[in-house]
């Protein structure tokens, strides 16, 4: 007798009916059901809130690729008013960038993940915070450096892990020229895939260039002694390229982040944060956080081959 079939989530299955329980097996090798999606599972996982996670590997996942990066550091103010002060209270660094385009793992194992809080701003007598670090097991993006007082600050780095095939890229620092008169410089871009982050300059460094596909370093303000953020990178793979601040210009976002706001916080993901000259015109802006995309499918890999979410077939979590 020959039976009708259906999927049942086995490789093969059949239809119930009178007399035939529902059970897995080959009833009819003439007109078997083969379930592709189980033997090839596609998908994702987005952790986008800063803090511990753990990653459980999917049943039949037996690789993954994956991005990680760091947080954007905080920019410096100086903690008295005066629309005359000129110090160089810098933004902080951009988050670094990490991925891994394959790597083996094993069905219903467990991996520590966490996702980099934004780096604070703060006061020149207190200091901002530096940006965390975003992490998929020892694949580590470190956060951008903290905005400090006529300093070059750097952006974050990373660390491979010793996974075969993983790619650093440093995050943009926040430089400026001039301990005093040119006013802070802008926060740092994260990096690209392919690139390191943007420079943030101050009034002094005339109109920088970018053309990385990270965020682009920040700008300043004409009207005030105070600095911009700088630009975010997106998760989705390599994209297009960031693009440099300048006076009264936003920093713009590489490979689909997000631009930072007017109030001097840097992009999401990674753009270190804008600094001030006086609390008179602000008190900085805090860092972008950072994030980590877990990816798996046949012929699915950073930094851009089908990385895009539509590639996931709907199997997308978010965390």
């Amino acid at each position: 007798m020959v039976h009708p079939w259906r999927r049942t989530g086995s490789v093969f299955g059949k239809k119930g009916a009178a007399g035939y329980p529902e059970q897995s097996g080959v009833y009819d090798l003439r007109s078997p059901y083969i379930n592709l999606n189980f033997a090839n599972p596609i998908g994702e996982i987005q952790y986008l809130t800063t803090g511990a996670h753990v990653f459980t590997v999917p049943p039949s996942v037996t690789n993954v690729s994956v991005v990680c990066i760091g947080g954007g550091g905080g920019g410096l103010y100086y903690n008295n008013s005066s629309s005359t002060y000129t110090y160089r209270m810098n933004g902080g660094g951009g988050g670094g960038l990490v991925y891994v385009p394959s790597f083996g793992v094993i069905p219903g194992a467990t991996i520590n993940v966490a996702v980099g809080a934004a780096g604070q701003s703060g006061a020149y007598s207190q200091g901002s915070t530096v940006g965390g670090n975003s992490s998929f097991g020892l694949l580590t993006a470190t956060g951008g450096n903290p905005g400090r007082y006529n300093a070059n600050i750097t952006g974050g780095g990373g660390s491979t892990g010793g996974y075969a095939g993983a790619v650093i890229n440093v995050g943009g620092q926040s430089q400026g020229t001039g301990s005093n008169g040119n006013g802070p410089a802008g926060g740092g871009g994260a990096a690209g895939y392919t690139s390191v982050g943007g420079i943030g300059w101050n009034r002094a460094s005339g109109q920088p260039t970018y053309s990385g596909d990270g965020g682009g370093g920040g700008g300043w303000r004409t009207a005030n002694y105070s600095s911009l953020g700088g630009g975010g990178v997106g998760i989705f793979g390599a994209g297009s390229n960031g693009t440099q601040g300048g006076p009264n210009t936003q920093a713009g976002s590489g490979s689909g982040g997000t631009n930072p706001t007017s109030n001097q916080v840097g992009g999401l993901y990674g753009g270190g944060g804008g600094g001030n000259s006086s609390v008179f015109s602000g008190t900085g802006g805090d860092g972008g956080q950072g994030a980590v995309r877990v990816i798996w499918g046949a012929g699915r890999a950073y930094p851009s081959t089908n990385t895009a979410q539509s590639y996931s077939d709907g199997n997308v979590t978010i965390v």
